[in-house]
């Protein structure tokens, strides 16, 4: 008996220190239109009369950095992720820092850096049968979302944009900075904001890098937020 009783007291010593274990740090998106959470193929009300679906949102996460007191303490290495909000696995990054490191900031890129998109197209999640690769006279697609819309008037009213480019003065990468507590951040990209600022009544698709795809990842930018 006392053999047993002592063998329960180091398990629930384990279970014990698991529990208090913190968090692996991670970045966590949460895709969402207004209230909901997004989900495919759903049509959703953009009002008392029009509505809009989701057939895909996949956008690039690159050059993830952790900040303390204004300085880079850690970048990570191959830093490309494909996200889709389709792809549940995809929406949490897992971050393989040090331990006991401090920071208080971080820094990720929306998109591929131009030295990545001319070097041609290559494998993991930047491999070109993801979808997400132009060619490379443009490079990567750095966002894109498509679906319909009954205001798109278009064959099966249909809209896509596929938002990227890296040369001057059409360099489509953006740098998000953002407050990062000690476990999982929380970013929240609201659909409803992007929709109801996209041109849908005039601009059904945006297919090649150019001022227009400047416009729209600014409204892309517009819309994440932090999860209180």
């Amino acid at each position: 008996m006392k053999f047993f009783s002592l063998l329960f007291f180091i398990i629930g010593i384990q279970f014990a220190s698991m529990a208090q274990t913190p968090e692996s740090p991670a970045i966590v998106f949460g895709p969402v239109f207004g209230d909901s959470k997004l989900q495919e193929l759903t049509y959703y009300k953009i009002n008392d009369i029009d509505s809009v679906q989701f057939t895909a949102l996949k956008f690039y996460i690159s050059g993830v950095e952790l900040i303390h007191q204004y300085k880079t303490v850690w970048k990570e290495a191959n830093s490309y992720h494909l996200v889709d909000a389709f792809q549940e696995q995809s929406l949490s990054l897992p971050l393989n820092v040090p331990t006991k490191l401090k920071y208080d900031r971080i820094k990720f890129n929306i998109g591929i850096d131009s030295t990545t998109s001319v070097s041609g197209a290559m494998g993991g999640d930047l491999d070109p049968t993801k979808g997400m690769y132009w060619a490379w006279q443009s490079g990567y697609i750095n966002f894109k979302v498509e679906g319909k819309s009954n205001l798109c008037k278009t064959r099966n009213t249909e809209f896509q944009y596929h938002l990227g480019g890296y040369r001057f003065p059409y360099n489509n990468l953006q740098s998000i900075f953002m407050d990062m507590p000690a476990s999982q951040l929380h970013v929240v990209l609201d659909l409803k904001k992007l929709i109801t600022e996209m041109p849908l009544t005039q601009k059904h698709h945006i297919m090649s890098p150019g001022n227009e795809a400047m416009l729209m990842m600014e409204r892309v930018i517009n819309c994440l937020s932090i999860k209180k």
